[in-house]
């Protein structure tokens, strides 16, 4: 389905939960925020009915986020119930890599095809530091994990803040060179708790580009990668992976948007910097059949605006992005 702007709309965005095992600097504050009673969060049987019903309209591809995903019991159930929708061709997660090596052969065989993993230091003291307790070690297994089982293409998240990790763009740059990781340097954006000090500690994506190009040659662009999303590919010479720029502060990527984002309280949101959401749980929960939630998921696609308004800032005062999904 098309929206106002001609964009094809084909990918849902699930957040599982608003839970997480990590307290990053950049997501929330260090004393975590109030957790939605679980009753308040949807079930998976109203996941696959919003799922099925978005599928009505063209959605093929699903990627589950959170919160943490992970940390939602009985995720592998989910998966296997979604796998199976006939019209979803493409199921995804992304995870902070914490829970990972566990969980991903049962993920794998349910029907997971792929990840993200995010990964914004090589540096164990300074990955303790971002992350207020997370052990960097664990997330490295996980993606050992992702890869030996094929969860490919295994996907590197990088949060690019300067003074904290813009020391190590190359040697994260270089990861994918030996094996078929994609490293995606990430632009700080002002979302939520870093909505105040974002402007200062933002390194843009050309500025990441030319540093690289500087240092470790060349970068030669990919015209395609499966699941690229808003992401601009490139390949060092050689290299069994790729290096990804997700620019949305300095080259906003709205004219290529084809998403629709779930909150895990069945808030659907057009946009992720849009206050504005169809309350699906509220029709879901008084028995709203497969039409009535295809036309509710309808008027979302229709009202997404053309492009965010970043540059003013975050404007959800109620809501950190672990809370919408990330």
């Amino acid at each position: 389905m098309k929206d106002g702007y001609q964009r094809e709309i084909n990918y849902l965005r699930i957040s599982v939960t608003d839970r997480c095992n990590l307290r990053c600097v950049y997501c929330m504050p260090p004393e975590g925020v109030p957790f939605v009673p679980h009753a308040e969060i949807l079930t998976f049987e109203e996941i696959c009915r919003v799922v099925q019903a978005a599928t009505r309209l063209g959605v093929k591809k699903v990627r589950l986020t959170g919160g943490e995903p992970l940390v939602r019991l009985g995720l592998t159930e989910l998966v296997r119930r979604l796998a199976a929708v006939p019209e979803v061709d493409d199921l995804a997660l992304t995870t902070n890599g914490i829970l990972l090596a566990e969980k991903a052969a049962a993920l794998k065989t349910a029907g997971l095809r792929r990840v993200n993993i995010s990964l914004d230091t090589l540096d164990e003291q300074r990955y303790r530091r971002i992350t207020r307790g997370g052990e960097l070690r664990r997330v490295w297994r996980g993606i050992e994990t992702a890869l030996a089982l094929g969860l490919q293409p295994v996907k590197l998240n990088t949060v690019v803040v300067r003074g904290f990790n813009d020391d190590e763009i190359i040697p994260l740059a270089r990861l994918s060179l030996d094996r078929p990781l994609h490293v995606r340097f990430i632009e700080l954006m002002p979302v939520g708790t870093a909505n105040d000090w974002a402007a200062e500690q933002y390194i843009s994506s050309e500025e990441i580009k030319d540093l690289l190009n500087r240092r470790l040659g060349r970068l030669q662009e990919v015209r395609k990668l499966s699941g690229s999303g808003p992401a601009r590919y490139y390949r060092l010479d050689g290299a069994a992976g790729t290096i990804g720029f997700i620019s949305a502060v300095s080259d906003h990527f709205c004219a290529r948007c084809n998403r629709l984002r779930l909150t895990a309280t069945g808030g659907l949101r057009p946009c992720l910097f849009d206050r504005r959401e169809i309350d699906l749980k509220a029709a879901l929960r008084r028995g709203a059949g497969a039409d009535e939630l295809a036309g509710l998921i309808e008027q979302a696609v229709r009202s997404k605006p053309d492009r965010h308004h970043l540059a003013g800032g975050w404007n959800d005062g109620h809501k950190i992005m672990s809370q919408i999904g990330g």
